[in-house]
C-alpha cells in the first residue's frame, strides 16, 4: 500500500495560520503572512558590560538608532503638539461633554510614558523600510561580545516589566537567554533567578551570559532547570518582577524551518497541550511574585488561544483557587512610545500583540502585564 505524501511542518503550520490568522487578523492577514514567510528583522542589543561608545558611534554612522531611548522623545514631541494643539483651540468649544474622541494631553499622558522605560537598555535597529543586516557581534578587550542580535519586539516584554532598584526578578522560561541578558542590562536586578525546563537550551543560557556578562555579575544570577510550573510551591510570593515567556508555537519559526518544528504531526498532542501548560506556567508566575509585585505574560504567537485566553484564565483561576486578586495592566502607552519602530495590532482585547509587517518585521510579539493586588 502506498503511504500518504508526507506534509512538511511548514506547510502544515502556515495551512493551520491560513484558517485561524485570516479570521482574526481579517484584512491584516495577506502582509502578516508576507512578514512571516521573508527575512526576519534584528536589533542589536547593546552590552552595558563592554565599553559600548564605539559601538554605538559605529551603528549610527550605519543610520541605526537606539529605539528604546528614542520613543519617549518622539512621543514628548507628539504629545507637545497635540497640547499645543489642545491650547489652540481654547474656548472655542464646550467645556460640557464626554470628552471622547479628544486628544491626550500631555499633562496626562507623560507620567506612563517616562514611567514605562529603562533607560539603561539600549537596543539598535534601522529604520523602517531598511533591511541593512548588522554584522556580527565582536569580542572587546576582556572578551565579552559587543552586542547581541535579537528579535527587537523581544525586548518590550522587557520594558514592560520595568525592573527598579534592587527588584528580584524571576526569569522563570529564561533560554536561550536574550531576555535575561536584557534584564542584566537594566543593571538595578538585585537578584536574577533565571529557570528553563530544558537543560539542554540552559547550557545556551550559561553560553550567553559568559560572552557577555563578568564573572562578578554572572555569580549574582542563579541559573536552574525546574520545571517552572512548580515555582509557585518551590519559592511563593518572593519576587517584585516575574518575566513568564512561555513555550508556543513560534509562528516564524514554524512557517520558516523544518527543525524543531512544533507542526511535525508527531508533536501534533504537544501543540494542541501548549495553552493548558502555559496558563500552568502562568499561574506559578502569579505565585512567585509578592502582593504587590507584576508579572509580564509573553509568546511569540499571534494565536488569542495562547494569549489573551491564557490571560483571562489565569485572572479568573487566580481569583476562584488562590483567592488572588490580579489586575491587568494597561500598556497601550506602549503603541505611541514605539510605532514608528513596531506594528501594533489595534484590537487586540488584553495586552499588546507586535505584527510582522515588511517595513518593520519584527515580531510576532505578544506581551500582557499583571500586578498582584
Amino acid at each position: 500500500a502506498t503511504t500518504a505524501p508526507r506534509i512538511p511542518p511548514t506547510r502544515l503550520a502556515l495551512h493551520h495560520f491560513d484558517v485561524s490568522y485570516s479570521l482574526q487578523l481579517k484584512d491584516l492577514w495577506p502582509s502578516v503572512r508576507a512578514g512571516l514567510l521573508c527575512e526576519q528583522k534584528y536589533g542589536a542589543l547593546i552590552n552595558n558590560f563592554s565599553p559600548v561608545d564605539h559601538v554605538t558611534q559605529e551603528l549610527e554612522l550605519l543610520n541605526a538608532t537606539d529605539f528604546v531611548s528614542e520613543a519617549p522623545k518622539k512621543a514628548q514631541r507628539l504629545q507637545q503638539g497635540a497640547a499645543a494643539e489642545e491650547a489652540g483651540r481654547g474656548d472655542s468649544r464646550s467645556q460640557e461633554g464626554s470628552g471622547e474622541g479628544r486628544t491626550v494631553t500631555q499633562a496626562e499622558m507623560s507620567p506612563p510614558l517616562r514611567a514605562s522605560i529603562s533607560s539603561n537598555i539600549k537596543c539598535y535597529t534601522f529604520p523602517r523600510g531598511d533591511i541593512t543586516r548588522f554584522r556580527p557581534a565582536r569580542p572587546d578587550t576582556l572578551g565579552l561580545l559587543d552586542y547581541y542580535l535579537m528579535d527587537a519586539a523581544s525586548l518590550l516584554p522587557v520594558l514592560a516589566l520595568n525592573v527598579q532598584l534592587d527588584d528580584f526578578v524571576l526569569d522563570l522560561c529564561a533560554a536561550p537567554g536574550g531576555k535575561t541578558l536584557a534584564l542584566l542590562q537594566t543593571g538595578v536586578c538585585g537578584h536574577l533567578a533565571a529557570n528553563d525546563i530544558s537543560i539542554s537550551r540552559t547550557k545556551r543560557l550559561h553560553q550567553i551570559l559568559h560572552s557577555y556578562v563578568p564573572k562578578e555579575i554572572r555569580e549574582t544570577v542563579s541559573v536552574t532547570s525546574c520545571d517552572g510550573r512548580d515555582w509557585g510551591q518551590l519559592e511563593g510570593g518572593t519576587f517584585h518582577k516575574v518575566l513568564v515567556d512561555v513555550p508556543c508555537t513560534t509562528d516564524r519559526h514554524s512557517v520558516m524551518e523544518e527543525d524543531n518544528n512544533i507542526f511535525h504531526r508527531r508533536r501534533t498532542k504537544e501543540r494542541q497541550m501548549l495553552p493548558m501548560l502555559q496558563l500552568q506556567l502562568l499561574m506559578a508566575g502569579i505565585l512567585a511574585t509578592k502582593p504587590g509585585g507584576e508579572v509580564v505574560y509573553s509568546t511569540c504567537s499571534l494565536s488569542p488561544l495562547q494569549n489573551e485566553y491564557v490571560i483571562e484564565r489565569a485572572v479568573e483561576i487566580a481569583e476562584t483557587q488562590f483567592n488572588i486578586r490580579v489586575h491587568v495592566e494597561d500598556l497601550s502607552h506602549f503603541r505611541t512610545l514605539f510605532q514608528d519602530t513596531f506594528s501594533f495590532f489595534s484590537d487586540c482585547r488584553l495586552g499588546e500583540l507586535v505584527l510582522p509587517h515588511l517595513t518593520a518585521n519584527f515580531g510576532p510579539m505578544y506581551f500582557c502585564k499583571l500586578r498582584r493586588m
